[in-house]
């Protein structure tokens, strides 16, 4: 982790005390215990131990607990990323440790009639082609010859689809893939693993195409206001994304276990709006009083998604972009660690 200077100049509020930060970040909507009411475990998240599988998992706790059930969460990692075994048991989540590379360690693992899949690397593999196809590919399809008969909610990517212009809204899940460098090629058979799963045995599958998930300690906003907080130049060249906050990812993730089918069904996951880069600097240098330097100018088109249909289904995130920018900024100006780990959305050769 790396943790910025605190500045006592601060005027934006947290939304919790820091320590209180994955409790906030997990707080169940009314949509999702709607959802598990409906919905049988136990529950298998594999992967757990990323940027995302600590809220999923206690979301699903959370809900759990609220609704008098005492099904298990069963959180598999390596523990060897983010988080390790503590982090999760201290919540009240069971884990288990296993590489689902291993034949022996997949094999164990208990059947569940419901299975999140977040198993999946990005950086440095662009200098490590074979890490991605074993992680990317081969575990994909080990993981869902051995949940065929479970409801499978598999984390992908916003990567799978081509650039296309800011005008367009963003590309539907019907837009045809186009991957741009091998990562995004390594999503898009990630997928077909499921994809395929699914057609054989009519597992239901839904495939969230997750663009930009943002909390304080992470994600494609903090890579914007840490620069402008530290003076640093923000690069338009890549101008225009999309951002949603964690909680409503993860929420809204959860709400897909309804619309998994077969065959499998890819949605979107992201924010209702195409954000302008040079904005969101200006913004953050207005709230946190800093300078901003603008380099570069703007491409013709950007990796974005339109999650109008999700928004349709599970209603629009009830995070506004204005709040994540007072929060994260409120976050820097206190001093509060982040992940040290950059989302990279300036790059555009899709080498990561």
């Amino acid at each position: 982790m790396s943790v910025v200077s605190p500045d006592s100049t601060s005027a934006s509020r947290l939304p919790c005390r820091p320590e209180e930060l994955d409790d906030f970040l997990s707080q169940p909507t009314p949509r999702v215990i709607e959802v598990l009411k409906r919905t049988p475990g136990p529950f298998i998240i594999l992967g757990a131990a990323g940027k995302i599988g600590l809220h999923l998992s206690l979301m699903l706790r959370r809900t759990l607990d609220l609704l008098g059930r005492t099904d298990r969460v069963l959180a598999v990692s390596r523990f060897g990323t983010l988080r390790d075994r503590a982090a999760f048991e201290q919540r009240g989540i069971e884990t288990h440790a296993c590489d689902l590379g291993e034949d022996s360690g997949l094999n164990a693992l208990p059947d569940a009639p419901t299975v999140f899949f977040l198993a999946g690397v990005k950086f440095g593999t662009a200098a490590s082609p074979g890490l991605l196809h074993t992680v990317n590919v081969d575990i994909p399809h080990r993981v869902a010859r051995k949940f065929a008969q479970s409801r499978i909610v598999a984390f992908s990517s916003g990567c799978v689809y081509p650039f296309v212009t800011p005008a367009s809204g963003g590309a539907r899940e019907d837009t045809p893939s186009a991957p741009v460098g091998e990562y995004a090629a390594s999503c898009i058979a990630r997928e077909q693993a499921f994809t395929e799963v699914a057609a054989a045995h009519g597992t239901p599958v839904a495939l969230v195409r997750l663009n930009y998930s943002t909390e304080l300690r992470y994600g494609l906003l903090v890579d914007i206001g840490q620069s402008v907080f530290a003076g640093r130049s923000i690069d338009v060249t890549t101008g225009h994304v999309n951002v949603i906050w964690q909680t409503d990812a993860v929420a809204h993730s959860i709400q897909c276990l309804e619309v998994a089918s077969a065959p499998a069904v890819p949605i979107n996951i992201t924010g209702p709006e195409t954000l302008s880069v040079r904005d969101l600097a200006h913004r953050f240098g207005a709230v946190l009083k800093r300078p901003v330097t603008i380099t570069g100018v703007e491409a013709g088109t950007a990796w974005l998604n339109n999650a109008s249909h999700s928004h349709r289904l599970f209603g629009l995130p009830l995070t506004s972009v204005d709040q994540m920018i007072q929060w994260i900024s409120a976050w820097l100006q206190q001093g509060g660690e982040t992940w040290g780990k950059p989302t990279g959305f300036e790059r555009r050769d899709g080498r990561f």
